[in-house]
């Protein structure tokens, strides 16, 4: 026998396995998505019209982030409804979405235009610079919820095509002839388990 021969066949990933990295999808999309979508509706900058406070959101700087944070959202439930290049598609979609969220909270991090068009607004001024201008950490927060997101789509493009998906377990198998007729509960439960319906005549 040679050393080929005696080199172990790679491990083939558990079911275990497999819905470990499901979950681990799954919490880092739910989180990222939490975090962006929270950090979107807080104050980003404040600064002051006048004698006035003024104060944006992140949503009012960018709707981007918010936006592409719901997009991921909706991916993590697509995976479920898709299986091959359709899942490989989106996990790149929420790779996509994910670093587009960390990149425009990024850029918003900085922004004072927003922030200028409400002290117009709060003067009733057609054009304004606000002062004593100051930012939060919530666009940090968002940019780090954008790079989670791109975390779950890298790990939905590696391993998403050993995950579950729907489809021959919630359809009814095609009956290839009557159900036998049901003995008892435990006929019943078995038959309902294998897709029929116990009561079918």
């Amino acid at each position: 026998m040679t050393a080929a021969d005696q080199t172990p066949a790679p491990a083939t990933p558990t079911p275990a396995a497999n819905r470990r990295t499901l979950g681990l999808m799954l919490l880092l999309t739910v989180l990222g998505a939490v975090l962006v979508l929270t950090a979107v509706g807080r104050v980003w900058a404040d600064g002051r019209a006048g004698t006035l406070d003024v104060s944006v959101t992140g949503g009012r700087i960018s709707e981007l982030p918010g936006g592409l944070a719901l997009v991921a959202l909706a991916a993590a439930v697509a995976v479920f409804a898709v299986r091959g290049a359709g899942r490989a598609a989106v996990g790149v979609l929420t790779l996509l979405a994910g670093l587009g969220a960390a990149a425009t909270a990024a850029a918003g991090a900085g922004d004072t235009a927003a922030l200028d068009g409400e002290a117009a607004r709060k003067l009733a001024l057609s054009g304004s610079t606000a002062t004593e201008v100051g930012h939060t950490g919530w666009p940090w927060v968002a940019l780090a919820g954008g790079l989670l997101l791109a975390v779950a789509g890298l790990l939905t493009v590696r391993f998403g095509g050993r995950w579950p998906a729907m489809g021959s377990r919630y359809e009814a198998p095609t009956r290839k002839g009557p159900a036998k007729a049901a003995e008892g509960p435990a006929d019943l439960w078995k038959a309902l388990d294998r897709g029929e319906d116990p009561t079918a005549v």
